[in-house]
């Protein structure tokens, strides 16, 4: 099985290897989105929504300037949604179309199987660069034994909705609450 980095080293620029879109989400933030599914995963979280996007190969490859068309080409959407697999496994591409999004007017949720506190430690100026267009981050692993449907955008109590610009602000992750 291939790993992150080989998988990453692979593909040509401004492309990514996704597993799925959706055109028009109403459950993966904050109105009318536009999700993109990213293929590959290291963190294989037992009770995963989405097992099928664990392996770094298949998938379909995307360019930047082909999903960057398919969100501008929908006046009624709010954002985009980078889920998974694990974004941060292919940063560049997706940082990218975040920076795309924002100059567009959108708004940028992206889930992650890592901590905040995790990817401020990764030196990776690609993952930095992501995590730097990402306004909300959805961060921690899915934890079958801490699942809980009623939760505003996330599946299990241990994950955290971080405002990243607030949280960079502040120097320490700053929570979202959409439950209170």
């Amino acid at each position: 099985m291939q790993d992150a980095e080989t998988a990453r080293e692979q593909l040509p620029a401004h492309t990514l290897r996704v597993a799925g879109v959706v055109d028009d989400s109403i459950v993966d933030g904050p109105g009318l989105r536009f999700s993109v599914f990213v293929q590959g995963c290291p963190h294989h979280c037992p009770g995963c929504h989405n097992p099928q996007t664990h392996p770094f190969e298949g998938g379909t490859l995307m360019t930047v300037e082909e999903l960057l068309g398919r969100f501008t080409g929908n006046p009624l959407l709010r954002g985009v949604t980078f889920s998974g697999g694990e974004p941060f496994c292919q940063p560049g591409p997706l940082a990218e179309l975040g920076r795309l999004v924002h100059e567009a007017g959108g708004d940028v949720y992206c889930y992650t199987g890592y901590t905040y506190e995790q990817l401020l430690q990764n030196p990776d100026p690609d993952v930095q660069a992501l995590l730097g267009e990402t306004d909300v981050l959805v961060d921690g692993p899915f934890l079958l034994e801490q699942r809980d449907l009623t939760l505003t955008f996330r599946g299990s109590a241990n994950q955290r909705l971080i405002d990243v610009k607030e949280s960079q602000r502040q120097g320490r992750a700053v929570e979202l609450r959409l439950d209170d």
